[in-house]
């Protein structure tokens, strides 16, 4: 028999690639915005690194912007009834990152105390740590309110010491409203070193909270 006779009129099969579920999925709108604040900790980190023009005031405007998000995104999926597990584990997570990565930042460029930010990042890898066991054992654990008001004294310590950095390109207006001296020294940093001390006790306050209540999950593995 001739070989190509025998493969004439043969037809492979159709082939259909098809997506897993979860890839025809819409992600919705607040997981969207956890995951926007992945993509602005990157964007933020190349700026404030970079030599640009105003690149503090870049870098300002993209933190802002994160903790924007972090704040609506949180708002939607309670008012809208669209809380997820993704974003149960991924919202903290996004923070975590997004504040641990400033902090570095800052450690990096001379702004802040290398020990705070240790006492901070310690703080986030206990914690994640502590998720992880959770869900090794099928449990889910949320972000307490706490936890949210150490996420809110850590953004407006960041923000604080970026205006610090940035009010200066921004003209008269900016000594206007940032410049004014009390005590002998600009408001705005006294402001930020206070804000700093806040969100360094509330980090370590807040995890030794966290890791207390939920102690059952890793002392059960001891």
């Amino acid at each position: 028999m001739n070989f190509f006779n025998f493969f004439q009129g043969w037809q492979p099969a159709p082939f259909t690639l098809k997506r897993p579920d979860a890839f025809t999925r819409r992600m919705n709108l607040p997981n969207k915005l956890t995951v926007s604040r992945f993509v602005l900790t990157v964007a933020f980190l190349a700026v404030m690194f970079s030599q640009t023009r105003y690149h503090e005031t870049i870098a300002l405007a993209l933190f802002a912007a994160g903790g924007i998000s972090d704040f609506l995104d949180g708002y939607i999926a309670r008012r809208d009834k669209l809380i997820t597990n993704f974003g149960i584990l991924m919202d903290p997570l996004a923070d975590k990152i997004m504040v641990c990565s400033a902090f570095i930042a800052f450690v990096g460029l001379k702004w802040i105390s290398a020990w705070m930010v240790v006492i901070i990042v310690a703080r986030e890898l206990a914690i994640t740590g502590l998720r992880l066991l959770a869900a090794s054992k099928n449990v889910v654990l949320a972000a307490e309110g706490y936890g949210k008001h150490k996420t809110i004294s850590q953004i407006v310590a960041i923000i604080s010491m970026l205006v610090l950095a940035a009010y200066q390109q921004w003209g008269s207006l900016g000594q206007a409203v940032f410049g004014f001296h009390v005590f002998g020294h600009p408001w705005v940093e006294s402001f930020t070193w206070l804000a700093v001390w806040v969100a360094v006790v509330l980090t370590l306050i807040s995890g030794c909270l966290y890791l207390w209540r939920n102690r059952a999950l890793y002392l059960d593995d001891m």
